[in-house]
């Protein structure tokens, strides 16, 4: 299977340079703030509050109940957990291994 790669090109790497500049969850909040609509974070927060449950083994309807997205959004979001580039497990497992940080 060939990993689709036309979405990388200097603006995203751009981008991802940025991010990777930031060094506390204040600073990110603050660039994601001027970044992003209120509603992009809120997107983006919620598939990763997906992804947190569906690690964690809760059930499609539990995750709809806890996060309020859609199955079908959750049903996506489980697909690329499984069968991705592997950006969500990399986060999740040094997120696990991570010294508590606010």
């Amino acid at each position: 299977m060939t990993v689709d790669r036309s979405w990388r090109n200097q603006d995203t790497r751009a981008l991802f340079s940025a991010v990777l500049t930031l060094e506390t969850v204040d600073e990110a909040a603050i660039f994601f703030r001027d970044l992003c609509t209120r509603k992009e974070i809120s997107d983006l927060s919620q598939r990763w509050a997906v992804v947190r449950q569906l690690d964690r083994g809760l059930s499609y309807r539990q995750i709809s109940e806890i996060t309020g997205a859609a199955t079908a959004t959750i049903t996506r979001i489980n697909q690329w957990l499984r069968h991705g580039t592997g950006g969500y497990r990399l986060a999740l497992s040094r997120i696990e291994s991570a010294p508590e940080t606010e």
